[in-house]
């Protein structure tokens, strides 16, 4: 295997050969780390780590490094950190690392078409859905949100279009009845390796596999999340807010305000819930005896919560807490 820049005779490897590969790397966010990691203990030469530049965090806003940004530190591969892999110097520098293949994962840029011709087999990416359904920023949220009982993970060829590519490989699997967005990232980030694995296999045969075509009458999109996407509202049914409840967390979080006899209000964020089919006679967002809300339909069952500027909680210490009493309300926040 030859490392640094480009292969002993300045070439890139036959495309339509067959064998391991050469690849570049980019990647930002957590859903990309396991990957990497996977793609380390392949067969296959890691030439370059491309991520995003470091951003303040935390309280005293220190300057820290992408997740994938910090895996490649640990593990000694060549990082290179950009606002813009798109522009003309920084392709260039690309292209001079005669890589067959760039494999994309949570990057946060686009790639245009410049910077993927700088790859013999162009770039493929790992995106958390079974495409065409949930292009965007946000698959693994409103997959929950809208109830899908399964989804997946889809490794495609990079097009102009975003996530519209030919797709290599879809790997499948079922949401589990309670489990949250964060969970499922977890998960799908883990069936990444696999669906990574199976695609590269394909491409070791042809670097110019052309993938299947999407069905465009079957796409639907997941925009990115913004703070008004958790605000909860109490006049859904219990099943609507349930769900919303477990796309949310962790990130905005499906908030609302707890009122009790006192009148005060309190911001919650509501952590796990479940949807009981049981009518309550009170109005939506009641607090009924049995300390479950009513709402338009059903009964929701909060497990777990976290009040703002506290730690998560327990639904019953909360309850003890807070002496919560049938009668109290959860009201929408006003925008």
């Amino acid at each position: 295997m030859i490392l640094g820049e480009g292969r002993v005779d300045g070439t890139a490897r036959d495309p339509y050969g067959s064998g391991l590969m050469r690849v570049v790397y980019f990647g930002s966010g957590e859903f990309a780390v396991p990957a990497l990691r996977w793609l380390t203990n392949s067969p296959h030469e890691i030439a370059a780590v491309v991520t995003q530049p470091d951003r303040p965090a935390g309280r005293g806003k220190k300057p820290t490094a992408t997740p994938v940004g910090a895996m490649a530190e640990s593990l000694g591969l060549p990082l290179h950190k950009t606002e813009n892999a798109n522009e003309a110097g920084f392709v260039e520098q690309i292209r001079n690392l005669r890589a067959d293949l760039g494999i994309v994962a949570a990057f946060g840029q686009k790639l245009h078409a410049p910077l993927r011709a700088a790859f013999a087999g162009e770039c493929i990416n790992i995106h958390s859905s079974l495409l065409p359904k949930y292009r965007g920023a946000a698959p693994i949220n409103w997959a929950i949100l809208n109830g899908e009982p399964k989804t997946g993970v889809s490794v495609f060829r990079l097009v102009d279009r975003m996530d519209a590519g030919p797709v290599l490989v879809r790997r499948e699997t079922m949401i589990g009845s309670t489990e949250t967005a964060e969970e499922l990232h977890d998960r799908l980030a883990g069936i990444a390796c696999d669906a990574l694995g199976a695609a590269l296999g394909l491409l070791e045969q042809n670097l110019q596999h052309p993938g299947e075509p999407q069905d465009e009458s079957l796409a639907t999109q997941a925009p990115k999340l913004t703070k008004a996407d958790g605000m909860l509202r109490l006049d859904e049914t219990a099943e609507q807010i349930a769900l919303r409840c477990r796309a949310m967390w962790s990130w905005p979080g499906a908030r609302c305000l707890y009122r009790g006899a006192d009148g005060r209000a309190e911001e919650i964020t509501i952590a796990a819930a479940s949807a009981i089919p049981t009518q309550a006679a009170e109005p939506p967002g009641t607090i009924t005896s049995l300390l479950t809300v009513a709402t338009r339909q059903g009964t929701l069952e909060i497990h777990g919560l976290k009040p703002a500027g506290k730690r998560g909680m327990g639904w019953q210490d909360f309850v003890n807490g807070r002496h919560v009493k049938p009668g109290d309300r959860l009201e929408a926040i006003n925008p």
